[in-house]
């Protein structure tokens, strides 16, 4: 596989899929890197998630699971 050449912010990610971004965020929280998902730093402490193209593709997946069975989601927040 090759090497990812861009990674895409949550935000970007959130405007192409139509989503919100804080549940995109909360639907991420399972992704790790081998997934496609990163963790940005940026100046002042502040940080946000990454995409690759991969990633992408696997967050789509969770976003359907998650719409298809809301109470996933709520049962994983419980988890506080």
């Amino acid at each position: 596989m090759a090497a990812p050449s861009a990674v895409f912010t949550i935000a970007r990610v959130a405007e192409m899929l139509g989503e919100d971004e804080d549940w995109l965020w909360d639907v991420s929280i399972e992704m790790d890197p081998e997934a496609g998902c990163l963790i940005i730093f940026g100046a002042n402490g502040e940080e946000t998630a990454g995409f690759t193209s991969f990633g992408i593709e696997n967050l789509t997946e969770f976003v359907e699971i998650y719409k298809a069975d809301p109470k996933l989601m709520a049962r994983y927040s419980k988890r506080d």
